[in-house]
């Protein structure tokens, strides 16, 4: 098939002009990201300014060069830090999957909400939460369920769509008749359980990052440091 130098040359340039508003966008969210951090570690029931939180960050790299009190250090490196690390992280992975789902979509509305794969991990978390009952024990039943009903819900996925032909549509298709299946199964659960229980299931569900911790923090950014080159490779 023959080609047109000029065509080809004008789509060119518009990528290029494309990739590089993406670069400049992400260029500009860098220093607000630290801007916001130092604005989040400030905040909280301790009196903290935005200076006490990043003299108190600058002082364990810079010793030499910043000074913070005791209160400040405490309160942004065992208490807020954290947190605000582990939401970049999260924030950081969930951008990556859902890039990833919407290419390999090719559909630019999906997400693990449609394609059902929250609802299976929420019916996970419940079932654990509500029923105490999983694949794993201890401190991990609650993200192990989640994690092992998101594995499920993606292999039956896979499984229906491939019957007839692994189309985005038919993928897609299946992740709602999923997303329905694993809600009503989760109501369900909550219908019959404890007040106190679906609370707490449901709290789960919304999230919160009151329990992040450096421990925590290590193991997402693992996850991401082994599960980000191999998508880029694969990309």
């Amino acid at each position: 098939m023959a080609t047109v130098p000029g065509k080809n040359s004008t789509i060119n340039e518009q990528y290029q002009k494309f990739i590089g508003r993406k670069v400049t966008f992400i260029l500009i969210l860098i220093p607000l990201l630290f801007i916001l951090a130092g604005l989040a570690a400030s905040l909280g029931s301790a009196n903290v300014s935005i200076w006490d939180a990043y003299s108190a960050f600058l002082h364990r790299f810079l010793p030499n060069y910043f000074e913070s009190s005791r209160l400040a250090e405490i309160c942004v490196w065992k208490l807020r830090l954290p947190r605000i690390l582990m939401g970049v992280a999260a924030g950081f992975g969930l951008g990556v999957s859902g890039c990833v789902m919407q290419g390999v979509l090719r559909n630019p509305l999906a997400s693990p909400y449609t394609l059902g794969i929250a609802s299976g991990a929420g019916f996970g978390a419940s079932l654990g939460i509500l029923a105490g009952a999983g694949f794993v024990g201890g401190q991990y039943l609650v993200i192990g369920n989640a994690f092992a009903f998101a594995l499920l819900v993606s292999f039956i996925i896979l499984g229906l769509s491939s019957r007839r032909g692994a189309t985005p549509e038919s993928m897609i298709l299946a992740g709602i008749a999923m997303m329905y299946l694993f809600t009503a199964m989760t109501m369900t659960l909550q219908y019959f359980a404890e007040a106190e229980a679906v609370k707490g299931a449901i709290f789960w569900m919304v999230g919160s990052l009151g329990r992040a911790s450096w421990s925590k923090l290590s193991l997402v950014s693992v996850v991401l440091v082994c599960c980000v080159p191999l998508l880029i490779l694969k990309s």
